[in-house]
């Protein structure tokens, strides 16, 4: 097998033992971009060649840390100080930061290297980049962290850096049929990242397993505790259906069942819940605060660059800057009021699970996509993480995902990886 198509952790293992080296590894990983990079179009800046001189230094080093001489991606909104950040927008195009952000600082202090930056939707908002989807060109990757999604689904990387304000790592992991994990609010440190909405932007990413996003997490968290995910396998589930349950598309609510009938077989105690009309709101309360921030956010390059966005975010700065601050707080506190009944959830559940998308991958001239099934756990900072196992009429990937509770994500990783042993056996 070539040695791109190792998960993380298996790569790890070989590298740690020199069984395998990290030049070896990063030279099938570019051979994998050179060859498929003019389909998908996932990045957006490399240099192969420092990449390999790292590979080559690493190589003749001791062991560094828990990720020496992985390869991994990194979404264009996170500085770098070896490659332009641009941010997905032509007025930061060649941009060059002093210094690298901090996950990116924390990876490559624990051996990683950069691959490369991979592709943004436009300031990490609407307007999609070129990328394609793997599993179908003609599909969209979903956004905004399209890029990185596209790169791991097609054996580019074995994991790559993304961000989530609405949807932008649950939905793309979706779509391209990978592990995505979006922290809890404020777990990772967001210095040298470019922020849009300050109360919702979280740093997370994407690989082919549960114990992979773990792996990295452990990394930018400090927390080596995230990589011990056993579990004796008889977590209490609430399966949730929102009220867009009805609009969603016959194959995801095919595989929520089939889901809840492995993991009931599987042991799990499985509960179907109701959403109180309050929580029904936050959707909304998401998209308000997220306009409200983001105009505050850009407001530089909204007074300066007008004529050089796109009409989809000029019309959310736009809309941002007519939300009043008495809304707004509204809003806030409708948040915390959510995070209190949500609270109360998981008094009776170890997860809630939900779905990561309305249905397949649509096709990419529609968009990147809806988010709507990821604002709400954006807007309460839950620790979520999409488990693709399932897929579409179109061949097209599906999965759900799996809520835990705020700051719980040690245990929310671990019975997300219970179920997808269950759910996707023998992978």
């Amino acid at each position: 097998m070539e040695a791109n198509r190792l998960s993380a952790t298996q790569a790890v293992e070989r590298l740690a033992r020199r069984e395998l080296s990290a030049e070896q590894l990063l030279r099938d990983c570019l051979a994998r971009i050179e060859a498929r990079e003019p389909i998908v179009q996932a990045w957006t800046a490399r240099d192969a060649e420092a990449a390999l001189q790292h590979a080559r230094e690493l190589d003749r080093s001791p062991i560094r840390g828990v990720l020496h001489g992985l390869p991994f991606g990194v979404k264009d909104v996170f500085a770098t100080h070896d490659l332009p950040t641009s941010c997905g927008s032509a007025i930061y195009a060649g941009h060059r930061p002093p210094a690298d952000a901090a996950a990116v600082a924390l990876c490559r202090q624990a051996g990683a290297i950069v691959a490369g930056k991979t592709v943004t939707t436009e300031f990490a908002s609407y307007q999609p980049g070129p990328t394609r989807n793997p599993h179908n060109p003609a599909h969209t990757p979903g956004g905004s962290s399209s890029g990185s999604a596209a790169a791991v689904a097609d054996y580019m990387v074995p994991f790559a850096l993304g961000t989530q304000t609405a949807g932008s790592i649950i939905r793309p992991a979706a779509y391209c049929g990978v592990v995505g994990y979006k922290p809890s609010l404020g777990r990772i440190q967001r210095a040298g990242l470019k922020t849009i909405a300050d109360s919702l932007d979280t740093i997370g990413g994407f690989a082919r397993t549960v114990d992979d996003v773990a792996l990295f997490a452990s990394v930018m968290m400090g927390d080596a505790s995230l990589r011990d995910l056993a579990y004796d396998g008889r977590p209490r589930i609430g399966l949730y259906r929102p009220s867009q349950w009805p609009s969603t598309e016959p194959s995801v609510q095919q595989a929520s069942a089939l889901a809840a009938s492995a993991l009931s077989r599987a042991g799990a105690e499985i509960e179907e819940i109701d959403l109180p009309p309050a929580l029904a709101a936050l959707a909304q309360a998401q998209a308000d605060i997220m306009a409200v921030e983001m105009a505050q956010s850009l407001a530089f390059e909204h007074l300066r660059y007008r004529d050089r966005l796109g009409d989809a975010l000029l019309a959310v700065l736009d809309a941002g800057t007519r939300i009043s601050a008495a809304e707004h707080q509204a809003n806030l506190q409708r948040v915390q009021d959510g995070r209190a009944q949500v609270e109360r959830w998981f008094e009776q559940y170890d997860v809630l699970l939900v779905p990561s998308a309305t249905g397949e991958a649509p096709l990419f001239e529609s968009g990147t996509g809806d988010p709507i099934f990821c604002r709400m756990w954006s807007a309460l900072g839950t620790p979520c993480v999409h488990l693709p196992f399932h897929t579409g009429p179109q061949g097209l990937p599906l999965g759900l995902q799996a809520i835990g509770r705020r700051d719980d994500d040690r245990r929310t990783l671990a019975i997300a990886r219970w179920m997808l042993s269950v759910l996707r056996p023998g992978q």
